[in-house]
């Protein structure tokens, strides 16, 4: 099976940003997207073309291409997780990709239809399941556990040690403290600190800044 050639689920922007990191920075080649009847828009995308899903084995057989679901974190990751075991169902081998200037140590744990971005830091003995995201940025710690079908949005900092449950979004610049559980399905908002461990279906909120009494054109000094 040549699984070098990949057809990518998705005609959002994430799916997108695939195409671009996988045809510049992989050894796999991105030969068309699909999506849902109801999803396609236009017949094309990135000069590529759009096959709907529903007769995707057709034109391009599980035996000859593996595919990548890249659709976001919407639902608890749910859209996603459906799609990843509708693909599999199909007999699709799902990719996994790493970028080339992630740090990531040797012996790590990544399942499959993973995307991790530039500059993110894994260290040793960490393990991914399968299905999750990871933008760019981030720091994972060493012994670190994270579920199936998570979302890790940018530059948050995940201590050694923690374990993050299946179907969690972790937003930008969030911090989790060493040790801590996180249950499934939590979102742990932009900004938040998790300094004890959580339950599940958690909603965690960053606290926003509140705009000062005084205007810019007002201010003297910062």
């Amino acid at each position: 099976m040549n699984t070098r050639r990949i057809v990518i689920f998705g005609t959002g922007s994430f799916a997108q940003v695939a195409h671009v990191y996988l045809s510049k920075d992989s050894p796999y080649e991105v030969v068309a997207f699909t999506a849902t009847e109801e999803h396609i828009k236009a017949p094309t995308l990135s000069g590529l073309q759009v096959v709907p899903f529903e007769h995707l084995e057709e034109t391009f057989p599980p035996d000859m291409y593996a595919m990548f679901v890249a659709v976001g974190y919407s639902e608890a990751n749910r859209g996603r997780t459906e799609i990843y075991h509708a693909a599999r169902s199909k007999g699709y081998e799902l990719i996994s990709y790493t970028n080339s200037q992630a740090v990531r140590w040797d012996g790590i744990e990544v399942g499959d239809n993973c995307f991790i971005f530039e500059n993110n830091v894994l260290q040793p003995f960490v393990r991914i399941g399968n299905n999750v995201v990871m933008w760019s940025g981030n720091h994972i710690g060493h012994h670190t556990s994270i579920g199936d079908n998570c979302f890790i949005a940018s530059h948050a900092v995940i201590s050694g040690h923690v374990t993050i449950g299946n179907n969690c979004f972790i937003g930008v610049n969030a911090t989790i403290r060493d040790g801590i559980t996180v249950a499934h399905e939590c979102i742990i908002g932009a900004g938040a600190v998790i300094l004890r461990d959580t339950i599940s279906k958690g909603v965690y909120k960053g606290v926003e800044t509140a705009p000062a009494s005084v205007t810019s054109d007002k201010l003297r000094r910062i």
